[in-house]
């Protein structure tokens, strides 16, 4: 179904992967679960987040991060024309 809510992106996040610790607290925070640990490090040797498709924009990752990692970004509504 075309326009449907639920397939199309509603937010995004930019990740600073330079400044994670590697916490995970954003892992568990993230309900529509779109976060996963790196393979890879980071400067300072830690595992950092990196997103997945299906963010909401919810904003849980940046209020439970530490390191302020997180800038999270809402796209704007598409409305379908009535007819």
């Amino acid at each position: 179904m075309t326009g449907d809510r639920r397939s199309a992106p509603r937010g995004t996040v930019t990740i600073s992967a330079e400044l994670c610790k590697g916490c995970e607290l954003c892992i568990a925070a993230c309900p529509p679960d779109v976060l996963a640990m790196s393979t890879e490090v980071n400067g300072m040797g830690y595992r950092y987040p990196v997103l997945h498709d299906g963010c909401t924009g919810c904003t849980a990752c940046q209020m439970v991060c530490p390191d302020y990692v997180f800038d999270v970004y809402r796209l704007p509504r598409t409305t379908t024309p009535t007819l």
